[in-house]
This record gives structure tokens, C-alpha cells and sequence, in this order.
């Protein structure tokens, strides 16, 4: 979110074998223990918005309701075929109806393991902001707690989870994002803002659980570039965004409101980002993120959804 993704052409790497393999991890389905509800600015609309969170049935996957064309309710899985190209966030749109903004809220559902649930938008066609990170959503999550979600027979179904065979990458320009199996998550990121000195050249490592996703990524904020600020206002683009919801920073004058959760709190947040976009190839409650070393670089969130796509081009190929 905020950051542009580079444009020109795209690669994807493969062999005629299957690349990617849906594998049980051990685990059933889960979904909430109870209902969230958390109200606040949208983002780009600057509308006051709210986000009930509901349990679902095994299978069913995550899915958003919002209002429609004629205000007929519309509901929107969080799937990658449902993704359009946005400005600065990651949108969703079915039979005319859209919701903005998914992917700080699909990134702690996906990291948190909610396999399954029910988002209610009102007020707009966002997911509210709230203070720019995934942090609210994740202590949300861990108030009500999770339960095994049972199927609509109330037998559980087994999650799976999707592993790289072969290494696969799409790129623009200098931007790219690369995949190679592994046994467990792994995400490396970069960015470059070498017009901002305060932010500068940035990598971050780290593999990828619960546990660590709570503590050193869930936190990270969204993040602007101080001077770019009002051509975006003038585009209508983040009209609720302000110091309480992304951190700032000058091309002169460094961060605008310290202090910095991390000293990398940017690179951090396109993890964050990179979590919830992936999350996109989850369908029928099984995982999204793929079992892989991700390495990304000057990527964003339409790269994110373009490595997607091609993963799941993939799938249904192997599938016919």
C-alpha cells in the first residue's frame, strides 16, 4: 500500500511438470471461536467504515459481503480470479460490487490460520484501516480464538497447503519476485527508495509462522512518501490517510512521526503486504501462502497478484 509497483513487462518460469503440489499439512480447517467487529476510517474513501467478522464452515473458504449494483448484497471470495488492478492496495471486485483495502486484514487471517470466515463490509467499500498495520486484526483474532470448523455433514475437512516443486518467478523491469521450494515459508524482501535517504536500500528475512508473524511483521505499518502525498490526494486516492494510520517520511526531512516500530519498518510492511496477496490462491479453506522461499524485490501488490495468477494458471493446467 502507498508504493507503486514498476510497469513493462512480465516472465514466468516452468516445465511441462507439475510445479505445484497441494499437500496436507496435519491440520483440519479452522475458523473463528467468535464474531470480530472493528469500525474505523477507510483508507482511500476516508469514510467511516465497519468489518464484522463471522465464523464459516469448513470449506467455504474467506469471502466478503458488501453492497452491490442496486444495493443487492454481493458476496466476493478473496481469490485471486476476483483480484483487479488498483492505486496502492489490493481490491477485489464480483458482478459490479467491489471492496478496497483487503490486504492488511487477508494477511492476519492467512498468517493466523483463519481457513474459513464470513467479512461483512458497511458503511463503504473498504476494509478499514485502522492504524495502517495488521496488528489490530491479529489481537482481534487472538481475543475470540479459533475452533476446528466443521463441514455442512459435521465431518472436519483436512487443510492443504501448496509447495513449490521447481523454482517459478515473474519480473518487471528491475522488480521480481522469485519462488523455490522449500519445506517450510520463507519470505526475503527488498525495496530501494534511494530518493529517501530515511528509507533508503532495505532487505528483511525471515521464515514465516504464527509466531513470528505476530511479533515482526504483523506490527509493521504502511508507509508514504511525504512529497507524493497530495498529487495521490489529488487523484482521490487516501483521503482517510493520515500520521495515525501510515508512517511518513520526507525526501529532506526523514520521518515525519517517530518513532519507527523497526528500524525496517517499510520492508517489513511489504511482507506484511505480500502475505495477504498471496493469500489469494487459497480457495475452499485450504492455505495460501505457498510452502516456499519467496524472495521479492521492488515488488508491490501488482507484481504480488501477477506471481499469483501464474501460479494458478499453473494449477488449472495441471488439474486439466
Amino acid at each position: 500500500m502507498f508504493h507503486r509497483a514498476l510497469s513493462g513487462g512480465s516472465q514466468a518460469l516452468r516445465s511441462r511438470f507439475s510445479s505445484i503440489s497441494w499437500k496436507p499439512i496435519g491440520k483440519p480447517q479452522q475458523t473463528l471461536a467468535s464474531e470480530i467487529v472493528l469500525a474505523g476510517v477507510a483508507l482511500h474513501s476516508g469514510e467511516t467504515v465497519t468489518a464484522k467478522l463471522l465464523p464459516e464452515a469448513a470449506g467455504q473458504g474467506r469471502y466478503f459481503v458488501v453492497g452491490g449494483v442496486g444495493g443487492q448484497v454481493t458476496t466476493i471470495a478473496a481469490a485471486i480470479g476476483n483480484a483487479e488492478d488498483s492505486p496502492l492496495c489490493t481490491t477485489l471486485s464480483r458482478a459490479g460490487a467491489r471492496v478496497r483495502t483487503v490486504e492488511h486484514l487477508l494477511s492476519a487471517l492467512e498468517a493466523c490460520g483463519v481457513d474459513n470466515c464470513r467479512i461483512e463490509i458497511s458503511g463503504g467499500n473498504e476494509v478499514p484501516v485502522l492504524d495502517g498495520s495488521a496488528k489490530e486484526w491479529v489481537e482481534a483474532i487472538q481475543q475470540v480464538g479459533l475452533c476446528v470448523a466443521e463441514a455442512s455433514a459435521g465431518n472436519y475437512i483436512d487443510k492443504l497447503a501448496p509447495f513449490l516443486n521447481e523454482p517459478i518467478y515473474v519480473s518487471r523491469n528491475d522488480s521480481f519476485i522469485f519462488g523455490f521450494p522449500s519445506p517450510e515459508i520463507l519470505i526475503t524482501y527488498g525495496i530501494d527508495f534511494s530518493k529517501v535517504p530515511s528509507i533508503g536500500c532495505q532487505w528483511f528475512s525471515s521464515l514465516i509462522n504464527a509466531s513470528v508473524y505476530l511479533k515482526e511483521i504483523a506490527p509493521a505499518r504502511t508507509f508514504c512518501v511525504y512529497e507524493e502525498v497530495e498529487k495521490m490526494r489529488s487523484a482521490g486516492l487516501i483521503q482517510g490517510g493520515s500520521a495515525e494510520n501510515a508512517i511518513v517520511c520526507s525526501t529532506t526531512r526523514g520521518w515525519l512521526n517517530p518513532p519507527l516500530r523497526y528500524h525496517d519498518e517499510p520492508c517489513r510492511h511489504k511482507v506484511l503486504d505480500l502475505v495477504g496477496d498471496f493469500s489469494l490462491l487459497a480457495h475452499n479453506g485450504n492455505q495460501g501462502l505457498l510452502n516456499a522461499h519467496i524472495i521479492a524485490y521492488k515488488a508491490g501488490h501488482s507484481l504480488h497478484s501477477e506471481f499469483i495468477r501464474c501460479i494458478s494458471k499453473i494449477l488449472c493446467s495441471v488439474e486439466k
